[in-house]
């Protein structure tokens, strides 16, 4: 609930850096996460490039969303960003400075769980400024098939979601959770990536998946009812906590804390972008609000509405030819 959103932006007291693998690449990636100052959100850089071009961790930026998130600046990329932007939105970092060697953030345990003990490390600071959060005030939706996916009016950050395989292993999964700092940590940040093994089998072939391994991925055994993973699931129903996390990276690309509850239904990457512009189209369906604490109850103040939301996300709007024509998009009363 509202109660529990610190109404200032944080960001780190120090460095950290680690080193993983790329998921596709297979090669060895450096990672730094630096502070950063009030108002400048999360933006990347490719230190590995001579101009070590910036790419912001906003929506407008995203260039592709087959198997993963990828978004770029010109020729610059940055691939597989959810699990690292799922893991800062999680602790609650608003403001972050994070150079890279590579193109794809690294794929570490499939998890954001290695993140999190990495922003632990790093610590939070507490800034000056206060927090914006978009706040959603009518229920939006984006449906492309039998997928789908809902944002409602909700006074705190939810994340109902549904998947359905058919197989005997996954089959049907439901989870619903209050996203706050401590149950992210406890119940989402440690699901693991997942896929079948023909399909990964596949992706080699294809020279794509190259660092995918039983450390980095559940891998779903041929007969659909076991994995192969020795040390098993870490929750019964992780397929589902993972797309959740995938769900929280993918948000944090709107640039600000959410207020909502989303309700997903078979959803992917792709469909939380046309969530995302659903959001971005619609601005009589949300408004930017701060918080700030009065002993201990907590002031809202909306500081734009519908009128004067110009210049703030209206901007990052993504051309039509980014999202499926067969998905549209409705906002409900």
């Amino acid at each position: 609930m509202v109660t529990s959103l610190e109404p200032h932006q944080y960001t780190l007291k120090r460095s950290v850096s680690c080193c993983g693998v790329g998921l596709h690449t297979g090669r060895t990636v450096n990672l730094m996460i630096n502070p950063a100052s009030e108002n400048s959100g999360i933006c990347f850089y490719r230190c590995d490039l001579d101009s070590r071009p910036a790419i912001p961790a906003r929506m407008e930026q995203i260039v592709d969303t087959t198997l993963a998130t990828t978004i770029g600046n010109g020729e610059a990329r940055i691939s597989t960003t959810e699990h690292l932007l799922a893991a800062l939105r999680g602790a609650g970092i608003d403001n972050a400075d994070i150079e890279i060697d590579s193109h794809e953030v690294p794929i570490m345990d499939g998890s954001a769980a290695p993140f999190v003990h990495l922003l632990k490390r790093g610590g939070r600071r507490k800034q000056r400024a206060l927090r914006e959060v978009l706040r959603i005030t009518r229920p939006l939706s984006f449906i492309d098939g039998e997928k789908s996916i809902r944002i409602e009016p909700y006074d705190g950050f939810k994340i109902s979601g549904r998947i359905k395989f058919d197989d005997d292993l996954i089959n049907e999964q439901s989870y619903s959770v209050e996203i706050t700092r401590e149950r992210f940590n406890q119940e989402i940040s440690r699901a693991r990536t997942f896929g079948f093994v023909e399909q990964v089998e596949q992706l080699w072939a294809n020279g794509l998946a190259l660092g995918g391994t039983l450390e980095n991925v559940i891998a779903i055994h041929w007969d659909r009812s076991s994995i192969l993973n020795e040390d098993g699931l870490r929750f019964d129903d992780e397929f589902i906590r993972h797309k959740v996390l995938d769900l929280v990276g993918d948000l944090a690309l709107l640039g600000c804390p959410l207020l909502g509850h989303v309700i997903a239904d078979r959803s992917g990457h792709s469909l939380h972008q046309g969530l995302m512009q659903t959001i971005v189209d619609n601005p009589d369906c949300w408004e930017f609000v701060k918080f700030c604490k009065r002993g201990d109850s907590v002031l809202r103040r909306v500081v734009s509405g519908e009128k004067g939301f110009a210049g703030r996300l209206r901007p990052f709007y993504l051309p039509p030819s980014n999202l499926s024509e067969a998905s549209p998009s409705v906002c409900a009363a």
